[in-house]
Parts: structure tokens; sequence; C-alpha cells
């Protein structure tokens, strides 16, 4: 099956990252990673899901997670440099980051927002993330994807 290359994948290319574009199945009526993780046929901690969110201090900031798992608000403020923070509105996603519901990715967002990645993705070789639209996905080294984005690594959900 031809997968075409995403903004994203263009950008890691250009980094000269190694990585691969995984093509899944999309079930619009089943955006959950635990369903991109069925379809890829790998456990659901190695997929990871993008998710957007506003400090009350810092504005907007990246928090990139277990499929399995919930973003932890407190700990994401704290590690943020906020006192308290939520998620950005649906509305907002498109036009803050240029990417939709199922299809954000961690790499090449409109501008770059701080980003934190759950401590777990370094307990595994390769991990899952978004490449930018339903239906692909970056398998790719936890380690180059969060020097390549210039993230923290914390304990940010539970």
């Amino acid at each position: 099956m031809k997968v075409n290359k995403t903004n994203a994948a263009r950008l890691l290319d250009k980094a000269k990252i190694i990585y691969e574009l995984i093509p899944y199945q999309v079930d619009e009526s089943d955006l959950a990673a635990t369903h991109v993780a069925e379809q890829l046929g790998e456990n659901i901690e190695q997929v990871f899901k993008t998710l957007v969110l506003r400090g009350d201090k810092s504005g907007v900031f990246v928090c990139v997670i277990p499929g399995n798992m919930e973003v932890d608000l407190k700990a994401a403020a704290k590690i943020s440099g906020n006192k308290s923070a939520e998620m950005i509105a649906m509305k907002e996603l498109l036009p803050v980051t240029g990417y939709i519901r199922g299809g954000c990715s961690p790499i090449g967002m409109k501008k770059h927002f701080p980003t934190y990645f759950h401590e777990t993705c370094l307990d595994f070789p390769y991990i899952y993330v978004s490449a930018g639209v339903r239906g692909i996905q970056i398998k790719i080294n936890p380690a180059d994807l969060i020097k390549f984005v210039s993230a923290k690594v914390g304990e940010i959900a539970m």
C-alpha cells in the first residue's frame, strides 16, 4: 500500500531521523488510541496520543502520553510551569495546531509549543505517534523524537 508522505514525515526526513510510516484503518466513530493500537497489532502502551493544553501562565503546550492513560492536569501544569492547565477546546485544535482530532502530531504544528512526553516512552525501542493525518502513524525511536521536538520527559499522566 502506497503511503503518502505527511508534513511531519518530510520534517523528519529533512532532519535525517529514521522512522517508518505505518497506515491503519480509520473508523470515524472511534478515533481512540486503543482503536489505533488494535489496528496496528501493537501494545497500547507504545501508541501515544498528542494532547494540546493551555496553562494559566505559559499558554498552549503539548503532552504526548500512552494511549491507555489520561493526562494528569495537575502534573502537566506543574511540569510546564503553570498553576493550572486544561485541554483546549476541540474547535481550537485546527486553528492552533494545523491538525484535526485523531490526526494531531507532536511534529510540525503551526508553531513550536513546549512539549512534554510521558516518561514511559523511554521504556520502548520505538513508539507510535500520529503522522499528522488520520490513518497514518509514525513508528520512531522515542529518544530521537524527544530530541527533535525539544521535549521534556516527565510523569504527566495517570
